[in-house]
């Protein structure tokens, strides 16, 4: 029975046309891909997350490698701007619960030229009275937010190319008519 269902699954994603978003991106970025960080100087130690997931990112989700500057046929530079905190709410004069706001700038030179994105991404999150527990919990937002930029800058990056192939199918459908 699980057998079943599972290929019926994939008749359905298979069926309707469904393709992953490495499909996508295929359109914009070529299978070498160099990565480079630029990290705010008050929050250096955001540089080696940043670098780690983007390779990562790249690997998983483009199906692409990772390569030095020379060998790459595209190029993605982020840069982390950094982290402003705004409290969201108060209890004995001491702040309880922040909003975290991290923005982060993307330049990708592909196939399709030079593209940039800004990304802002906030996360929520409750804070303690303890300084070392605050401190842990705040580098964790950070993190977090970072996260969701590079996962915002992948759909980004899909949406670009389907982008791009939905121009390819018309051209070519156009061709066809003539």
């Amino acid at each position: 029975m699980r057998i079943f269902l599972m290929a019926l699954g994939l008749l359905m994603f298979t069926g309707c046309g469904y393709k992953p978003s490495s499909h996508y991106i295929a359109n914009v970025f070529a299978k070498t891909v160099y990565v480079e960080v630029a990290v705010d100087a008050i929050e250096p130690e955001n540089a080696p997350f940043i670098k780690d997931e983007m390779n990562r990112l790249v690997y998983n989700r483009f199906k692409g490698q990772v390569t030095s500057k020379e060998k790459a046929e595209s190029k993605i530079y982020v840069n982390y701007r950094g982290t402003s905190y705004v409290p969201l709410a108060y209890q004995d004069g001491y702040f309880t619960r922040y909003r975290a706001d991290v923005r982060v700038n993307f330049k990708m030179e592909t196939k399709e030229g030079i593209i940039t994105k800004r990304i802002a991404t906030r996360v929520e999150s409750d804070i303690q009275a303890s300084s070392l527990t605050s401190s842990n919990l705040r580098i964790e937002a950070i993190r977090e937010g970072l996260s969701r930029a590079l996962d915002e800058f992948m759909a980004y990056a899909s949406a670009k190319g389907a982008l791009v192939e939905a121009k390819k199918n018309k051209s070519s459908e156009g061709e066809k008519v003539n």
